[in-house]
């Protein structure tokens, strides 16, 4: 696997390399990674996060998501809202913390952490397409929780803020954004990203679609399949799926 070119401030680190970290309330520079900071949302970022603040995904994209995407983009990018308040604080933040702790992005589960995962054709990987993976530590100069004696590795600390279901669900949306066609630069109309927004952001309106029989190559749902499809993790599997097909028909 070609490894990037990593920024001044970040380490590239083995899986079980061990290192020094922890983050509480009563450190001094707690929230101040809530600040000055982009926050690009996954998926499942969004799936969790409007189920926290009890939205539909529409209105959650309303009121807290900022779309950009530049013209040589394949598919656009997906921010949270920062509050102007001179610091481009989280929107979610307060003086006490998170206040969608249990539900907070991936990125900030992982910070200072940082997991790449490159999808790998069959021709690489020699048993079908499958994800290599590598970790790396962000140590910005505001944070002291590299001063604390908390012993961490890329495995226990994964565990430990519940990165599986994120890092899963991030793995299977890999599949479209680094798809080989993506990685030729393949264009597509502003219908197809329209799908892409609906199946991936969307999804209380997904599902309307798809239960009413209004998405293209979806056949009739029996109630069972309906009922699985209720569950938002499973809908976003069938969404994923849904959209690799219409974008790639591979």
């Amino acid at each position: 696997m070609n490894q990037p070119l990593l920024p001044q401030n970040v380490t590239r680190i083995a899986e079980e390399e061990t290192f020094r970290f922890s983050c509480h309330p009563a450190i001094s520079c707690f929230t101040q990674c809530c600040r000055q900071l982009e926050l690009a949302l996954t998926p499942y970022d969004v799936l969790r996060l409007k189920k926290a603040c009890g939205l539909g995904s529409d209105e959650f994209l309303h009121r807290y998501v900022i779309v950009e995407q530049e013209e040589y983009e394949t598919f656009p990018r997906f921010y949270l809202t920062m509050v102007d308040d001179g610091q481009e604080s989280c929107v979610f933040v307060s003086p006490a913390g998170c206040t969608v702790y249990g539900d907070r992005p991936g990125a900030c589960r992982a910070y200072p952490m940082g997991r790449a995962a490159i999808r790998q054709p069959e021709s690489e990987m020699g048993k079908g397409e499958g994800m290599e993976e590598f970790f790396v530590l962000i140590q910005e100069g505001h944070c002291r929780g590299f001063q604390e004696q908390q012993v961490q590795n890329a495995t226990s600390y994964a565990h430990g803020q519940g990165l599986s279901p994120y890092n899963r669900f991030n793995d299977a949306v890999a599949a479209i954004l680094q798809h080989e066609q993506v990685r030729r630069q393949k264009r597509f109309s502003e219908d197809r990203i329209e799908q892409f927004i609906l199946a991936l952001y969307n999804l209380d309106q997904f599902r309307t679609m798809l239960f009413a029989g209004d998405l293209p190559g979806t056949p009739p749902l029996d109630e069972t399949t309906k009922d699985r499809l209720l569950d938002d993790e499973e809908l976003l599997l069938h969404a994923i799926d849904w959209l690799r097909k219409i974008l790639f028909k591979d």
